[in-house]
């Protein structure tokens, strides 16, 4: 028998410090916990409930007792908002996060209305200061800083002044600020893809040689299903339903030729609708060949154990596709187990990250550094490299980049595909 419903429900305490109340299947959000408007709002809440058989909307109580929005209650606003607008898994939603946080923690507090150019210049430079964020990166967060305003303004909330002011604020210039920059995004070399190869398993491998070979995005990669792919003409046509430019009624169609046709044979599974790369059949085939070079049979009794400490609804279950976080993890990892650092600056067999870092000196942790940068890549660098290599190809130029990659403009495809240089010095030795 389900226990039922309290018919006084009771304000708690929001991790955020937002007192909530949860009836009948809706919430109500009454302001800081504690405060003089949670209380009233509280008060005008239970008296609304007594006084009628179906519970108020949350705007209602909202307008019941008139109070300033707090920046806390502006963030957990935009928050529902930006779930339902860019998805729960979105990346973007990841990334308003991290630059909300912080403003939360800081400002959380004081009144949306008073956040100016002021509040919002000590925020940029508290992340500099002590979060050591690059100048680029701090110039993207405080424009998703000013797109939540914007957003408050749009939806009647905040005065247009707010935002207009924080528009105001200019964007850190290169070279003329304390934070760091950042390196610009180049190619990485094959031969550097390939010494990793061999520390990913079988479906991370199978994206990176898929990247490489079409030139896609990783979120694309990760997203493949043989659904979305056409597979009648001799170079098949993979159009995915989600992709970077889909929410601005773009299209996005990737070239499939030989050589990726092949990475994606092995994949190839009876459901057409499922991931072509899954972590679920990663762990599954990683368990199947733990137990096939086990060299002790499975016991009943080992068997039964083993079922006894396994939990019937463990709190990590692999998921049925990969993220883009995923996959960069992935070949981070695999980048320190194909080039570990020699010598003194090498961690010791049985020795934990930890310690090891402790053992370092703040100069050697320098050199570690400088070995790890220059010794790393990420996924992105792939469609670089695709890119470059396109450009270079006879009859590929520009635009064969271009249009492989998917860009509306020749001057984002310059971003990816790197000049020929040695062509470029070549003629100007010529002419010159």
């Amino acid at each position: 028998m389900s226990r039922p419903r309290a018919s006084v429900p009771k304000l708690h305490r929001h991790a955020h410090g937002q007192g909530r109340v949860k009836y009948a299947g809706r919430e109500y959000w009454l302001g800081p916990y504690g405060s003089a408007e949670c209380k009233r709002r509280y008060a005008a809440l239970l008296q609304q409930i007594r006084a009628e058989e179906a519970p108020p909307e949350p705007a209602a109580v909202r307008d019941a007792v008139p109070a300033p929005l707090t920046l806390a209650e502006l963030v957990l606003r935009f928050r529902d908002h930006a779930t339902q607008h860019y998805g729960e898994t979105s990346t973007e939603l990841v990334n308003f996060g991290a630059a909300l946080k912080p403003l939360r923690e800081l400002y959380g507090h004081l009144n949306a209305a008073e956040f100016g150019p002021i509040e919002l210049r000590k925020w940029r430079d508290q992340q500099v200061s002590r979060k050591k964020w690059s100048r680029q990166y701090v110039n993207a967060q405080t424009r998703r800083v000013r797109h939540v305003f914007k957003w408050a303004v749009g939806h009647g909330l905040l005065s247009p002044l707010v935002y207009q002011a924080l528009a105001a604020v200019e964007g850190l210039s290169a070279g003329r600020t304390t934070a760091r920059e950042n390196e610009p995004v180049g190619p990485v070399d094959d031969a550097t893809v390939d010494a990793t190869l061999p520390f990913l398993n079988r479906h991370v491998r199978g994206i990176v040689e898929f990247m490489r070979l079409t030139g896609c995005r990783p979120g694309e990669a990760c997203s493949l299903r043989l659904c979305e792919v056409d597979r009648t003409g001799p170079v098949w046509l993979f159009s995915p339903k989600k992709h970077k430019t889909a929410h601005h009624g773009k299209g996005r169609t990737i070239a499939i030729g030989p050589k990726a046709q092949a990475v994606l044979a092995p994949f190839l599974g009876d459901d057409p609708t499922a991931p072509v790369f899954s972590p679920a059949a990663a762990v599954a085939e990683l368990r199947a060949a733990q137990r096939a070079a086990r060299k002790t049979p499975r016991y009943p009794s080992h068997v039964r154990a083993k079922a006894a400490k396994r939990k019937h609804r463990p709190k990590r279950t692999p998921a049925a596709a990969y993220t883009t976080h995923a996959v960069g993890v992935a070949v981070q990892r695999a980048c320190a187990l194909a080039f570990p650092p020699a010598g003194e600056l090498a961690r010791q067999k049985g020795e934990s990250r930890k310690k090891w870092l402790a053992r370092l000196t703040d100069a050697q942790r320098d050199r570690l550094a400088d070995w790890d940068a220059a010794h790393r890549w990420h996924p992105n660098q792939l469609r670089h490299s695709f890119a470059t290599k396109v450009r270079r190809m006879p009859g590929g130029g520009l635009e064969g980049a271009q249009v492989l990659l998917g860009h509306a403009r020749a001057d984002v495809t310059q971003v990816y595909a790197e000049k020929n240089l040695a062509l470029a010095v070549k003629l100007a030795g010529e002419v010159g």
